[in-house]
Formats: structure tokens, sequence, C-alpha cells
């Protein structure tokens, strides 16, 4: 029995076990891990890795929110403009109401002793007066010869670039219109607006005055005049050769002057100029 069992026990165990377990067991193996795993790794692998497709509502989201973003940096732009625009404004709505029932037509102008007459480009020829120039001296000129007011005195840049405007001014005065010389008295150094209204209350001793300039200017120069102690009503000039677009032009350019007018009244700046006391409007009136 010792010496049959291994070969009564062999074979079987080599015919039974050896075959099966190579069969069974090697090719399943490869069978069920191999392909499975190319089948199942593999595809899906490759699957997983491929874009998802685009869903239509998903890029209408997308674009509702840029737009939305959009929409809000607008807003805040406009918001940041308007309180900008708002600030700019401060000064022009402070030179505006202030003037308010200050401001007269040349034919219903009241009477003061002085009218002031603000300086301004002249004419080609360096000699005569622009025609807003011309404008505010015929104003001034009707003024006086209607007893509403006694003497002139006319205020600009002695040393202008478009020429001498308080010389043009007396000569237009003098010898065009038909004013009293005795009666005109000229400041060369009325540099601005502000300069020429606080040289009137300092050099010339003015204290209560009517003033002429054309619409655009007068709220601004009534404004700065009464900030700086004078009693002063603005009178309209007259401007024949002023057109819609220059008016508007002007009008525009004072709209943004006015932020100057308000610094020089917020830190009472002194004159450019300063000039001792000068007799020339006490003599005119007492003469």
């Amino acid at each position: 029995m010792s010496a049959g069992d291994p070969a009564g026990r062999r074979p079987a165990d080599a015919a039974g076990q050896g075959p099966v377990d190579a069969a069974a067991q090697r090719p399943s193996d490869a069978a069920a891990q191999r392909p499975s795993d190319a089948a199942a790794q593999r595809p899906s692998d490759a699957a997983g890795q491929r874009p998802p497709p685009v869903d239509d509502g998903q890029l209408a989201t997308g674009a509702a929110d840029r737009a939305s973003r959009w929409r809000r940096r607008l807003i805040r732009a406009a918001i940041l403009g308007l309180a900008a625009l708002l600030l700019a404004s401060i000064p022009w709505l402070w030179t505006t109401t202030a003037a308010r029932g200050h401001l007269y037509g040349e034919a219903d102008a009241p009477a003061a002793d002085v009218v002031i007459v603000l300086g301004t480009a002249v004419a080609a020829d360096r000699r005569q007066p622009g025609d807003r120039l011309a404008g505010r001296l015929e104003t001034a000129a009707a003024l006086v010869k209607s007893g509403r007011a006694r003497v002139v005195l006319v205020s600009g840049d002695g040393g202008g670039t478009s020429g001498d405007e308080p010389a043009a001014m007396t000569a237009h005065l003098t010898e065009r219109l038909g004013v009293d010389p005795r009666r005109v008295v000229a400041d060369p150094f009325g540099l601005d607006t502000y300069d020429t209204c606080a040289r009137a209350r300092d050099v010339y001793g003015v204290e209560r005055a009517l003033i002429v300039t054309q619409s655009y200017h007068l709220s601004r120069a009534v404004t700065l005049c009464r900030h700086l102690g004078l009693d002063v009503d603005g009178v309209t000039a007259r401007c024949a050769g002023c057109g819609p677009v220059l008016l508007v032009g002007k009008a525009v350019r004072d709209y943004f002057a006015s932020g100057k007018a308000a610094w020089d009244a917020v830190r009472g700046r002194p004159p450019a100029v300063s000039s001792p006391v000068n007799s020339g409007v006490t003599d005119a009136l007492t003469g």
C-alpha cells in the first residue's frame, strides 16, 4: 500500500488537481482581471477625462451673471459721476443763489453814485473795445445819462494780452459815448473780478455801486463784491454782437470759474496788486 500510494495518488493528483488548477485558475484569472480591467477602467477613464456636454441653461446663466456685473459697474460709475457733478456745482449754486434779488435790467436798475464796469478783451486794433466790452460801456453810459449813476469806475487789465483795457474803455466812454471825462476813473489793476471788487473797496473807497457785465457773468460778479462787503446791484449789459454760441460758451466757462471765485472768497486772498488809497472816485463825486 505504501509502495502503491504514490502510483495511485499521483496520477489522480496530476489529472485531477494539476490540470484543474492550471485551467481553473490561470485562464479565469486572466479572463477575470485583464479584460475586465481594460473594459472597466480604460473606457471609463477616457469617458471621465472628456469634457462634459455644455448645457444651454448654464450658458444662459453665465451670460446673465456677466450682464449683471456690467450693470452694477455702470450704476457705480453713474453714481460717482453724479456725485462729482454735484460737488463741482456747489460754487456755481453759491454764486447764483447769493445774487438773487440783486440783478436788474438796464431799464429798472436802482440808483447808485458809482457804476463799476468790468474789463474784457479789446478789439484787434488794440484801441477799440470788443463787442462785449462795448456793450458794457454803452450800458454804463446810459445809466449815467439817466441819472442812475454819477461816476464810472472802469476796471481791467492795463497790460492785457489784447491791449490796455481801461485806456480803451475810458476813450470809448468819453470820445464815443459822451461821458464827461471828469466822471470816469480808471483802475488798471482790476486783473479779475475778485481783484476789481477788492480794489474798489480798499483803494477807491467804494461802498455802494452798480456793477455792469453780461448776464452769464453777472451773478458771480455781484456775489463776489457783496461777499467782500460792497453793497452792489448788478445790471445786465448790452451785447449786440454776441451770438448764441458765444453766450453758451461763456456761460460754461463761468460755471467752472465759479470754483475759483469760491476758493478766493473762502481764503480771503488779497488782490494781485496792492496800491495806496486813490481819491479819484471821491474827487469825481465832489467835483
